[in-house]
């Protein structure tokens, strides 16, 4: 059994009391990863000998000082750049790029002295939810290798859940945090919009994304958050809010609290199985003295079509930095400048980040740009809105984290409802910028189900004590694919 089910807490202990030290964690992720990753192949690259030598140093250090993460093992997502790290972001433009700075999110894991293992696959600068989108590799689902682990943040999510990891660092543009966590049978937080810094983040669209942790429990996600959020100077779009110890807010005591679930969040698309874990959920937590009444989200039938037009109109700007000049991919043998933009783009680039690039353009264009982008915005408003309405009354809004269980690799899933399911569990909390976390909830035929449960702009504090409060309510976190044991 691998150290790693244990927590944060758990293993602090351990090196507080010399009974494993830094190194010795750090070796036995990396252990876990060869035994295991060949099967996942969550990773996209290892950092082995550099997180070895840091291992070390960090053993040397004395126990006074030591935080609550201090010397524990971590993966990241592979478009958070990392000095001296190649950062792909799963894409073959940016193959061979290798970073001057640190993202401010790995400069905070390094002060609380974490210990980077490596960076793990994705969906081409995230855009896609099944982690087949990468250029290299497709990452499997731990609790069945024949299923996708969700995306863009899949690898994350399946190297948390297969124990490779304790700990990883996600991005969530439209649910790419906590869809993969659903799947995964793990928890993933998407925080407030501005409480984490985006600097050193290779952008998918500016105004959605968001670094999330991906942990096995929510007490290590409250920790992770804790360190990681915070106001940059490089992020102007980082807020000054302080940021509390999101673990103290694991009280267990939720009397009183009121929940909304919104009719939109059990409709059609949304399996049986998923709306029968929400309500059995939902009679846990009356159980714990919370009440709940459905509500409406009336303009989240719109937020499919906005996040689209919003998020390819930022992506069309935010990637045409990549121009076969200054950094990336270079195509070779061109004649004139034309062609070394049109060359390195469309060599470089993969099909589903090339659709969203001239979607974008198109919303974008004189002859387009008021019908699309500029009403986009406004409904974007009315969303956010929908949600401020409701938070006047309640503390929170819960339903599924995803429409269904993961799916089959190379399944496309092209059943309509199901489709505009998804999207509306997860693209409106990005349009509105409020958080939301995933929890474990159930189970279907073997393959997790997720709680999501949408909290207001920067009180992530209540999230987690509700999350923590039905976590030790019930046992599916406590729960491990086969592959744990290495079968």
């Amino acid at each position: 059994m691998t150290l790693f089910k244990k927590t944060a807490t758990e293993l602090q202990s351990l090196l507080h009391n010399r009974e494993v030290s830094v190194k010795e964690l750090t070796a036995e992720s990396l252990n876990r990863i060869a035994q295991m990753d060949g099967q996942v192949q969550a990773f996209l690259s290892t950092n082995e000998d550099q997180a070895l030598a840091k291992a070390e140093e960090l053993d040397k250090l004395p126990m006074d000082g030591r935080g609550s993460l201090f010397g524990l093992p971590i993966g990241l997502k592979d478009n958070i750049v990392t000095k001296g790290i190649v950062t792909t972001a799963a894409s073959k433009m940016l193959e061979e790029f290798v970073p001057v700075y640190d993202a401010t999110v790995v400069d905070k894991i390094n002060e609380a002295g974490m210990v980077t293992i490596g960076k793990l696959n994705m969906d081409e600068f995230a855009m896609g939810s099944t982690t087949e989108r990468s250029a290299f590799k497709t990452t499997h689902n731990p609790w069945n290798l024949d299923y996708v682990p969700g995306g863009s943040s899949g690898g994350s999510a399946a190297a948390v859940a297969a124990g490779e990891v304790p700990f990883a660092l996600g991005s969530d543009t439209g649910g790419s945090v906590r869809q993969p966590a659903a799947f995964c049978g793990v928890v993933g937080m998407k925080p407030t919009y501005g409480r984490v810094s985006r600097s050193g983040l290779v952008a998918f669209a500016s105004s959605l994304d968001q670094i999330g942790p991906i942990t096995r429990n929510v007490e290590d996600n409250a920790l992770l958050l804790s360190a990681i959020a915070g106001l940059d100077p490089k992020d102007s779009s980082t807020s000054p809010q302080a940021v509390p110890d999101f673990r103290a807010a694991l009280t267990g005591d939720i009397k009183g609290l009121k929940i909304g679930v919104p009719a939109e969040y059990l409709g059609e698309g949304v399996s049986a199985e998923a709306k029968n874990a929400v309500m059995e959920a939902l009679k846990v937590l009356e159980s714990l003295g919370a009440e709940w009444e459905e509500v409406s989200l009336p303009h989240s039938k719109y937020a499919s079509p906005v996040y689209y037009v919003i998020s390819s109109s930022e992506a069309s700007s935010n990637l045409a930095r990549f121009d076969g000049i200054r950094y990336g991919y270079r195509a070779e043998g061109v004649q004139n400048l034309e062609e070394l933009y049109a060359r390195s783009r469309s060599e470089a680039f993969g099909d589903e980040v090339k659709k969203r690039i001239l979607f974008g353009m198109y919303s974008l264009g004189a002859a387009h740009h008021e019908d699309l982008y500029v009403k986009s915005q406004k409904v974007r408003t009315l969303i956010a809105q929908d949600f401020a309405n409701l938070f006047e009354k309640y503390d929170v809004i819960i339903g599924p984290s995803s429409a269904t269980t993961a799916y089959k690799i190379g399944e496309k899933l092209e059943d309509p409802l199901t489709l505009y399911a998804n999207d509306i569990l997860t693209v409106p909390i990005n349009l509105a910028g409020v958080p939301a976390i995933s929890v474990p909830c159930g189970f279907s035929n073997g393959l997790p189900l997720g709680l999501q449960i949408i909290g207001k702009h920067y009180d992530e504090a209540t999230l987690y004590k509700v999350a923590h409060a039905y976590e030790q309510a019930t046992d599916f976190h406590t729960q491990t694919p086969v592959i744990w044991e290495g079968k």
